[in-house]
């Protein structure tokens, strides 16, 4: 039969998801947005507006024949949007559901002082949102132990990939080399997160993933580096008590923390970007860090 795959928030990373995927293999996806409908369709996925409060009767179609269900929406002020709609129906009209994924964030950790964090460490996120995802995670897992169903969380570090990079904000004039001691950044390019997400669902596997790379890394190195094979000037170093940031790119530098990715590699998940430098340097010479042009793509991250 065929695998049918229901993405909620079919944004940067569901599109990456999305192509992906193994042959044979229909994939809806929900966005908030009238206008970005088409958007979806283009990408291969079959379109479904969500408000975040209530299901069509066309997603509650969809959703009965979804043997796979992936949430890339954030929780908001009253929790788990996807739960407060769907619960009742994932747990009592969704028969051929196999298995959920669930894509948090590394933000979940909190700050670490710069220590080596697994998926056994202590979550003590800092931030409202990150508690936010705490508590999703929390209700995603309880979910999976009532109906019986696998449950992956998977953690991610900062997102890059085509359109979302150091090069698009060097051409752009965005890109900073802020300077903060000691400071270091895990990150993980989206074809990864399509490619770790496909592996653990097809082993039916179930519990937290941290769906990152091998080099947590200076920021302004990054840029740096970015900067060398563009054969550009790279922007001057900016002392991160002096620089002009906004409050949520000001509180990611508020937590620092060196990500493990052992227990994504032994369920046998082979990185196809081990790096920023293979990442960068893969895009830089394929001319794909450009990306097609989707307002998805340059949507805001950390100035790495």
């Amino acid at each position: 039969m065929t695998q049918n795959v229901f993405i909620f928030g079919a944004g940067y990373s569901g599109k990456a998801i999305a192509a992906a995927r193994p042959a044979g293999t229909a994939v809806s996806g929900t966005t908030r947005s009238p206008e970005k409908l088409e958007s979806l369709r283009r990408a291969g996925i079959a379109p479904h507006l969500f408000d975040g409060t209530h299901l069509t009767s066309e997603t509650a179609e969809a959703l009965a024949d979804t043997t796979h269900l992936v949430v890339s929406a954030a929780p908001g002020e009253g929790g788990d949007p996807v739960l407060a709609a769907a619960q009742e129906t994932i747990g009592s009209a969704m028969p051929r559901l196999e298995w959920i994924g669930y894509l948090s964030t590394v933000g979940v950790y909190g700050d670490h002082q710069g220590a080596w964090v697994d998926e056994t460490t202590e979550c003590r996120p800092v931030s409202g949102r990150s508690r936010a995802r705490v508590a999703a995670e929390a209700a995603w897992l309880a979910l999976g132990a009532e109906t019986g169903l696998p449950v992956a969380v998977l953690r991610l570090s900062g997102i890059y990939g085509p359109g979302r990079n150091a090069f698009v904000n060097l051409e752009q004039g965005t890109a900073k080399r802020l300077i903060k001691a000691g400071q270091v950044f895990n990150r993980i390019h989206v074809a990864d997160i399509a490619g770790a997400l496909w592996h653990i669902a097809g082993r039916g596997a179930g519990g937290a993933f941290n769906v990152t790379d091998d080099e947590p890394a200076p920021p302004q190195d990054v840029v740096a580096h970015a900067a060398r094979l563009m054969g550009v000037a790279p922007p001057p170093e900016i002392p991160f008590e002096t620089a002009q940031l906004s409050p949520m790119a000001r509180s990611f530098y508020g937590e620092n923390k060196r990500v493990s990715n052992a227990k994504l590699k032994a369920e046998g998940y082979q990185l196809r970007f081990s790096d920023y430098r293979a990442a960068l340097g893969a895009m830089w010479a394929d001319g794909s860090w450009r990306g097609a042009g989707d307002a998805d793509a340059r949507s805001p991250m950390r100035s790495d």
